[in-house]
């Protein structure tokens, strides 16, 4: 007899999520992907000039604050035909660039790299030995060193002493499945501590251009900062030798710390290639950082690294892709807390409609396993997540969607990073769509993307001042009497989590329609119409293998949902138009 489990909430992501689980002989038999936040920006937009609302998309989320404020910018450029200059476009760029690089760092090391290394583990490591460690993986970072694991594993050993695990509480600790060596527990850790400092160079990065972080500035038509090298308060040659310093940093930081670490817990891991997969489906427009104003096979684009837009289907390990198409993208609600005004059916996010009918249990909602209330799978609906499909199926999207896109569409230096892993791995291109093929495809395109920064988008920008080009905003759009009396436009951008667009409607200079399709929401959306479960659902019970020995410690799911990196307050964008409180919840 199959028995529940319930993962409520899910840490160490942004947002809450709920994860509902029957299982049998410590396998995962079904599974249910349940979004429980309720809140949001979509809806408030309506009826305000769309000049703004990048300011108010921007706080779907503090982790993806800079991504969404630079897809409402582009759609309402896309809508009302604005052409922002390539300068602008460059720093759009080299600020999505370094948001990215963050996001994949504190996804590898602050949300995932806990489900696989077990700090109290560390407390037998020897330092010396760590160093010895660090150095047989190919990790030349420069923290490597025996007083600095010394020193972590006297901090680690009074934390552990007071009681008090501060950041690292709630994790299962002595796990039996935990299996690194204690000398990679300790290096893991001390890397883990050094990720928290090196993140600020990226923040950094997208202060010098946004005025501040989170939450940045930014101009329909263009990028609210100024360039003059001759005043403190613009852009100048301090900031720019600043920010290069801190792109080199980013390249040693991933090329010798975060790569050599997802090799070697990927290694050690290694059956984890073959747990976790989901539909072996994928979406992509382009690599990481990419920004499309309107369909992204035909949309204006200055990156030196465009990568045709495409589904890719995995077979095997045969590797196909076809053309894009944004129009046969929709949004269901079957088993989501939202009514359609055409019943259940799949919508166009440019047709979008945000109605939300709460008909779960009376909140606050406090159910557990055998205590007598319902699940929430036990109704129709279950989810504030709606279910994004393409031309009818769920797609996955995200680094391995970009990295498999990448790689079928040949760009060299891609396939020289997935085929150099795969070989020391001894992985094949199939396996990629798993649990640990996620964490690895971050790694690759994180690598990637370090190398563009500094190699192609930084150096573009550079010389493009050198030749007098200081132009960051175009106004001959920003006066409304310049704009159709109805316009619609949508933008795409290929950010960290994946793919995300904006879609909009404006009439009479007024937001009359606004959709966000997130990756967060093409991926933990719930089932369809036809029963079609998401990727998070298929990626636990697809195949009906997926383990869980422990239902009190259950490990093995937390590994591979984290693999997603889930960010629910992106999923959920919804808000009450009135401005009323809903429900207040305490916990």
């Amino acid at each position: 007899m199959a028995e529940r489990v319930v993962i409520d909430p899910i840490t160490r992501i942004e947002g809450h999520l709920r994860i509902e689980l029957e299982t049998e002989a410590e396998k995962i038999t079904n599974a249910w992907s349940e979004t429980t936040q309720f809140r949001g920006i979509e809806t408030i937009v309506q009826g305000r000039d769309p000049r703004d609302v990048w300011a108010f998309v921007g706080r779907i989320c503090g982790v993806c604050t800079s991504v969404h404020s630079i897809a409402s910018i582009t759609a309402v450029e896309n809508a009302i035909g604005a052409n922002p200059p390539d300068q602008a476009l460059r720093i759009r760029e080299i600020m999505v660039g370094a948001q990215e690089i963050q996001d994949h760092v504190i996804h590898f090391y602050h949300l995932h790299a806990l489900d696989f290394v077990d700090v109290t583990g560390c407390l037998e490591a020897d330092p010396a030995k760590t160093v010895a460690f660090a150095k047989s993986i190919g990790s030349k970072w420069k923290g490597n060193t025996e007083e600095r694991f010394a020193a972590v594993k006297a901090t680690v050993q009074g934390i552990v002493d007071s009681g008090q695990l501060s950041v690292f509480t709630n994790g299962y600790w002595g796990h039996p499945d935990y299996r690194l060596p204690p000398e990679a527990d300790l290096m893991a850790v001390a890397h883990y501590l050094d990720a928290l400092e090196f993140q600020r160079s990226m923040i950094r990065i997208v202060t010098v251009f946004g005025g501040k972080n989170p939450h940045p500035n930014f101009v329909v038509g263009g990028m609210a900062c100024s360039i003059d090298q001759n005043k403190s308060e613009s852009i100048n040659q301090v900031q720019l030798d600043d920010v290069q310093a801190w792109i080199a940093e980013a390249v040693d930081f991933v090329t010798n710390c975060y790569v050599p670490d997802a090799l070697a817990i990927a290694g050690v891991y290694k059956d984890y290639f073959d747990i976790g997969a989901a539909q072996p489906d994928f979406l992509a427009v382009g690599l990481s950082g990419s920004a499309f104003h309107g369909n992204p096979n035909d949309a204006r684009l200055i990156s030196a690294n465009p990568i045709k837009p495409g589904i890719v289907h995995l077979d095997g390990d045969k590797v196909t892709v076809e053309d894009f198409d944004p129009t046969k993208i929709t949004e269901w609600a079957s088993t989501a807390w939202y009514k359609y005004a055409g019943g259940d059916v799949g919508i166009p996010p440019a047709e979008g409609e945000t109605d939300p009918v709460y008909s779960g249990p009376k909140l606050p909602y406090t159910a557990k396993p055998n205590d007598g209330l319902p699940w929430l799978a036990d109704s129709p609906e279950y989810t504030w997540s709606k279910a994004p499909r393409y031309d009818g199926y769920a797609v996955q999207v995200g680094p391995v969607a970009r990295v498999l896109l990448a790689y079928a569409r040949g760009h060299a230096r891609m396939k020289e990073i997935v085929d150099s892993a795969a070989r020391t791995l001894g992985i094949r291109i199939g396996q990629l769509n798993s649990t640990a093929g996620r964490t690895l495809a971050r790694a690759a395109e994180c690598l990637l993307s370090a190398e563009i920064l500094s190699t192609e988008s930084f150096p573009a920008f550079v010389a493009a001042l050198k030749a007098g080009d200081i132009s960051t905003f175009d106004a001959s759009k920003w006066d409304p009497s310049t704009w159709p009396k109805q316009a619609s436009g949508y933008s795409f951008v290929e950010v960290a989590r994946g793919n995300l667009s904006h879609w909009i409607t404006i009439e009479d200079g007024k937001v009359a329609r606004y959709q966000c399709v997130v990756p967060t929401t093409w991926l933990a959306g719930g089932r369809d119409k036809e029963g079609n479960i998401g990727p998070y659902e298929a990626s636990l019970s697809g195949n009906k293998q997926h383990p869980l020995v422990d239902p009190t410690r259950p490990l093995e799911p937390l590994r591979t949902i984290h693999s997603f990196d889930p960010c629910m307050s992106c999923a959920v964008h919804v808000l009450d138009p009135s401005g009323q409180v809903l429900e207040v919840v305490s916990s």
